[in-house]
């Protein structure tokens, strides 16, 4: 074959101490990879991860050599389609993607440099932190993690060991993205006092929100499934007909939150990135929300959230059917997700179908050329690669994660418990509520621990 053989990575010069459900390594710096290609380990490749695995193929100078995903099927499936994409474009046979049941054997593999991780929720900051321990890099689908507590500790792991870090907040790498958050922040819009960002929720999916919200009744896991490896640290529950769906996996409780950190995570990004927010978040979150009952899908639907930022400005955060009312009367091209910046000279408002303005004068070019210039990617996956090479960090790092997965969790537990919270950004702890503060961390299923 003529693609080049991947580098052996060197693993790391301190290794962070050791938790059970952690693999430890014997330790060197952190290099960029010695050989022209960036070779990556895919884990997880599902809907999610399969559109990843298709994205990265594009990138010039990586290379997808192995895939695990606790379906047979789909790992070899996909293992089969990497060979495919790699012999039709060499125009020779090529049979070099390895794949895995179990991702600590992946990890253990030298040749990877970095891994994608779009498994369910739940997993994300676990095998993010042995895949760091590991000496790899990783990118992370959002939302991060299933509780606060995990994701301080991942950020940590990252701080501590250099790990290149992206997030799968793909629209910091879009233009009107990259122009709205650069309007918001150079003055263009006057003092910013307000901001609204939605996205949709449950309702989305209408085909499995039904009278019962997902079967509980337990049926046999099919054959090509570890189910209790795909369980891993979350609680135990029966295998149902919609337990590993990609709806089940969403809003069962405990393997995610639900769309609110789902797909909260890229609104929420957005306006903290336009807020200048990166290292921070709300203090203060009050609001109303609804939690399915009845049967499987037990997450945060139907929510008006209101939270206030210690500058002063005020995030309004909504599912979008309680937004269309809210958005439409100054936005005629809502849309079922998007962020506003509202400031005293005017709004700017962008999705993913493009951006509006109150005055086609904001959207001119020249309105770009003043303030601070913001970090631009133009490809959210090429970033990743560029950024294991420089090792700068990525346009979408682990503190702008942190921060803006904190507003989702905080919105849920103040939903859950029906008061407001009110969050220490300094000392990054809610402020006289015992009950609310345990919330932020969660049990594990034993053996797996952080």
């Amino acid at each position: 074959m003529s693609l080049t053989s991947c580098s052996r990575r060197t693993f790391l010069q301190a290794a962070l101490s050791a938790a059970p459900m952690l693999m430890t390594r014997s330790a060197g710096a952190r290099v960029v990879p010695a050989n022209d290609r960036v070779c990556l380990g895919h884990i997880g490749v599902g809907g999610q991860g399969s559109g990843l695995l298709n994205n990265f193929l594009q990138v010039e100078g990586a290379q997808s050599i192995a895939v695990c995903d606790c379906f047979e099927s789909r790992r070899t499936d996909r293992a089969h389609y990497i060979d495919a994409f790699y012999a039709n474009k060499t125009g020779q046979a090529y049979r070099g993607t390895r794949s895995y049941a179990d991702f600590h054997e992946l990890l253990a593999n030298p040749k990877i440099d970095a891994v994608i991780i779009a498994t369910p929720d739940h997993w994300h900051v676990p095998i993010a932190m042995e895949a760091i321990r590991a000496g790899k890099d990783v990118y992370v689908e959002k939302p991060l993690g299933v509780s606060v507590a995990e994701n301080l500790a991942l950020r940590q792991a990252v701080q501590q060991t250099g790990a290149v870090f992206q997030y799968g907040t793909q629209q910091r790498s879009g233009y009107y993205f990259w122009q709205a958050c650069t309007l918001a922040r150079n003055g263009s819009l006057g003092r910013l006092h307000t901001i609204h960002a939605w996205c949709t929720d449950i309702h989305s999916q209408e085909s499995a929100f039904t009278a019962i919200n997902g079967s509980t009744q337990p049926i046999p896991v099919p054959p090509d499934l570890d189910y209790d490896r795909w369980l891993g640290p979350a609680a135990y529950s029966p295998y149902t007909a919609d337990r590993c769906t990609p709806v089940g996996t969403y809003h069962h409780y405990d393997n995610s939150i639900g769309f609110i950190a789902g797909w909260g995570a890229h609104p929420l990004d957005i306006a903290q990135w336009g807020n200048n927010s990166d290292l921070t978040a709300p203090i203060e979150y009050e609001g109303t929300g609804v939690i399915t009952r009845g049967g499987l899908f037990e997450t945060v639907c139907d929510w008006d959230m209101h939270c206030r930022y210690a500058n002063g400005v005020l995030l309004r955060f909504m599912s979008d059917g309680v937004a269309a009312p809210v958005v439409r009367p100054y936005h005629a091209a809502f849309r079922d997700h998007g962020t506003t910046f509202f400031g005293d000279d005017g709004w700017v408002s962008v999705c993913r179908s493009g951006i509006h303005a109150s005055s086609d004068s904001l959207l001119r070019p020249e309105r770009l050329r003043h303030g601070p210039r913001l970090y631009q990617s133009s490809n959210h996956y090429r970033n990743f690669i560029e950024c294991i090479r420089t090792r700068r960090p990525a346009i979408s790092p682990v503190e702008a994660a942190v921060q803006s997965d904190l507003i989702s969790h905080l919105c849920d537990i103040s939903i859950r418990l029906g008061r407001k919270i009110r969050w220490s950004p300094q000392k990054e702890e809610i402020i006289d509520d015992v009950t609310a503060a345990r919330l932020l961390n969660r049990p594990r299923r034993s053996p797996y621990h952080l």
